[in-house]
């Protein structure tokens, strides 16, 4: 019988407990983390047999919910969890870049981390309990992992910060800091900010250092309880003259590829060395293809950072600190609602943006519920981008979480929904790459949204940041290229305004970094960060002043909630009449607010004085412009005066002149300007014509009214109402008593 033990430590003010032991007992290693009565399953297995026909270690890590574990069925016609949704992917992710780093690179065994929320309370979020969940299972585990790390969130609301946050304190932060890291050092970091100063954010990191180390120190004694030995990785041995006899064919051929710029001239030089080597070596060395192709990867990963610590010079020419050239279009697509071509290098991207009504936004449906998004960020990585073929089979992994972070980073500077009531879609297609396409979606996308005419706050921009290091050397790069991402330590993503940061994400290939080495690359990328938005600039210095003629208009319309059913009607007639007479969208949420979308602003003015119309309140003594909507020859005319709502007016108050005939004055459609005598109790609307005609006459003695057909003396009052009431127009104690038929009641007079 396992043993079962069950640590507890407060981060901030939250307690996290684990459970090892109890359960999934025939995995590599398994916990359960627990915050609140929000609790994560994670656990690790392995293979038995390393993949010797890998040239990469073949780590899987899949982060899923189960929607039961918020006491939910899941939506949809199949009413079980299937494909994985955005937030599991980017969750996933998380927990990949942060453990990856610590495997041993040789290491060709099979490795899955599955992670399952199995309960969820509504207040914690769930990303920091699975990373954590999965350092304890794999320090538990007997694979070669070089842990433990440590997780936590950081949050600032009201000028303090705050660790592992709840998910209301989250939506009213400023700051959403992921860090993961070893003690004393950092392996992943993940951020969206409120254009936060460098400053405030090396503050928020050193903050979440301390709370790392404290999360290490419980899991290293924990594993001196637990933990099983450690499987043994060792590196293929090999003989010392076959790796001089590789070296002395490559390695010159390597020094002459690291100085070609262009990165398709390169990759051939590199490719034709390669065959070359293999040629010379192939006949002597038949069965050491594997390891002569890892020996001349490691010749050029070699060659490539010796230039750069030694030398101090780049592949391409550039110093530490240069952005490469950029070249910026817009509107370069005559139907869009705005466009921009973004080129830095040899990495392009075509970012488009597109306006939509509130029937456009994206409906999410999470652990926590559903809710719709209004802005969405959507990356594309064609194969040609990179000259290579390659089917189009929806996003993968790396697709969903770059356009989340060009999202993040765009998110804080968008126009608040109240002022700019759209739904926003950027599309970035990648047409060419060559590093740090995701900063360039990003500053294509805030290019886009400019020459779409929306009123974006500022503009906003992204670089990618590297690093080279070798023991106590190291450098800095600024816009990397995909070289320089592939064969250094660390890809560092910072995007923000003149102001500040709004989005981070750094992943390494070592085992952490220290605060020095972050605070150098988060200075060196404001610098560079700043030169890109001055660019930005001279092409386009503030958003257009107005939307593209392709762009549909919109406005709100706020009406009270007991009048959302008046606007739409029985069945939805009165918004369907609304939509048909003016082509216009009309959208009504339950708090009543009432989007309308149209081609133009005619349209959009018509549709919206019948929204309004139908939530106003007619007032006594206004005057009207009304529509005859139907006649009753012998008692007067209704008349729409607002939409829905209609009133009487009397035979002797459509004109000054005694009517014999309604019909003579008025017919159906007319529209007449009419004054409201009177609300009576039951709500029906009396009119007069005549008030208006003749101001005041309406209070003058009409003559009597000729006996009606059907029995019943009718007089007039000074008000001009027919005396003893009226219910649809006919008097009470004549028809009804004496047989005749009444006219049909009209609309406000049921």
């Amino acid at each position: 019988m396992s043993t079962i033990e069950r640590p507890e430590i407060i981060v901030g003010d939250r307690k996290i407990s684990f459970e090892v032991g109890g359960v999934a007992r025939q995995a590599g290693g398994a916990a359960l983390v627990r915050t609140g009565d929000t609790v994560v399953l994670v656990a690790a297995a392995n293979g038995a047999k390393p993949r010797l026909d890998r040239d990469f270690f073949p780590l899987t890590v899949d982060y899923r919910e189960r929607t039961y574990a918020a006491g939910r069925i899941p939506g949809g016609f199949f009413k079980r969890e299937g494909k994985a949704r955005d937030k599991e992917i980017l969750t996933s992710r998380i927990i990949d870049r942060s453990v990856r780093p610590l495997f041993p690179e040789n290491l060709r065994l099979e490795v899955q981390i599955s992670a399952l929320t199995l309960s969820h309370d509504g207040i914690h979020d769930t990303d920091i309990l699975a990373l954590l969940g999965a350092s304890v299972s794999l320090g538990m585990s007997s694979l070669p992992w070089n842990g433990p790390i440590g997780a936590v969130r950081v949050a600032r609301i009201d000028e303090r910060f705050l660790l592992n946050p709840t998910l209301d304190e989250q939506d009213r932060s400023a700051l959403d800091l992921v860090v993961a890291g070893k003690k004393g050092s950092i392996l992943m970091v993940e951020s969206g900010s409120h254009e936060l100063s460098e400053e405030l954010l090396l503050e928020a990191l050193a903050m979440a250092q301390v709370e790392v180390d404290k999360l290490c120190d419980l899991q290293i004694e924990l594993f001196a309880k637990i933990g099983k030995p450690k499987l043994a990785a060792p590196a293929p041995a090999l003989d010392a003259g076959f790796i001089q006899k590789v070296s002395a064919l490559a390695r010159p051929k390597f020094k002459e590829a690291m100085r070609i710029a262009d990165k398709s001239a390169r990759e051939s030089f590199v490719d034709a060395a390669v065959k070359e080597v293999n040629e010379k070596l192939a006949p002597e060395h038949p069965d050491q293809a594997g390891d002569i192709a890892a020996l001349l990867a490691t010749l050029e990963y070699e060659e490539a950072r010796r230039l750069i610590l030694e030398e101090k010079k780049r592949t391409d020419g550039r110093g530490f600190e240069d952005v490469r050239t950029i070249l910026i279009q817009t509107s370069v697509l005559p139907r869009t609602h705005g466009s921009a071509l973004f080129t830095r290098g040899q990495t392009q991207a075509l970012a488009t943006a597109t306006l939509g009504s509130s029937s456009d936004q994206q409906i999410m449906d999470q652990l926590e519920g559903e809710y719709k998004e209004r802005f969405m960020m959507h990356y594309n990585f064609p194969g040609f981008s990179t000259g290579e073929p390659k089917p189009e089979r929806g996003p993968g992994r790396r697709e969903i979480g770059h356009g989340a972070l060009a999202r993040r980073a765009l998110l804080p500077l968008l126009p608040d929904a109240e002022q700019f009531p759209y739904t926003l879609r950027i599309v970035s297609d990648i047409l060419e790459s060559n590093g740090s396409s995701s900063m360039a979606s990003v500053c294509g996308g805030s290019l886009a949204l400019f020459d779409a005419g929306v009123p974006l706050k500022r503009a906003v921009a992204g670089i990618a940041m590297g690093l080279v290091k070798e023991g106590d050397k190291w450098a800095v790069l600024t816009d990397i290229m995909g070289m320089e991402d592939h064969l250094g330590d660390m890809d560092f993503k910072v995007a923000g305004t003149t102001e500040g940061v709004t989005a981070l994400q750094m992943d390494i290939k070592i085992e952490g970094i220290s605060i020095d080495i972050m605070k150098t690359a988060l200075e060196q990328a404001k610098r560079g960060r700043l030169f890109i938005l001055d660019k930005m600039s001279q092409a386009l210095a503030a958003p257009r002043p107005d939307l593209s003629v392709h762009a549909p208009r919109m406005e709100v319309v706020q009406i009270p909630v007991d009048k959302i059913g008046a606007l739409i009607g029985p069945g939805g007639k009165n918004i369907r009449r609304i939509i048909a007479e003016t082509g216009a969208q009309v959208e009504v949420e339950d708090d009543g607010k009432v989007y309308i979308t149209a081609v133009d602003r005619a349209s959009m003015e018509t549709a919206r004085r019948q929204v309004e119309g139908y939530s106003a309140e007619v007032e006594v003594g206004k005057i009207y412009k009304g529509t005859v909507v139907r006649i009753m020859p012998k008692l007067g005319a209704f008349i729409e005066v607002i939409p829905g709502k209609d009133g009487l007016c009397h035979i002797s108050q459509l004109d000054v002149n005694r009517v014999e005939r309604v019909e003579d004055v008025v017919k159906v459609g007319d529209e007449i300007e009419v004054k409201v005598l009177e609300i009576d109790n039951m709500g029906r609307v009396n009119l007069s014509r005549r008030a208006v005609l003749k101001p005041g006459s309406e209070l003058e003695v009409a003559p009597r009214a000729p006996r009606r057909e059907g029995g019943g003396d009718r007089f007039e009052r000074r008000d001009g109402r027919g005396g003893g009431g009226h219910r649809g127009g006919e008097h009470r104690g004549s028809s009804e008593r004496r047989g005749g038929t009444p006219p049909p009641p009209g609309r406000g007079y049921q």
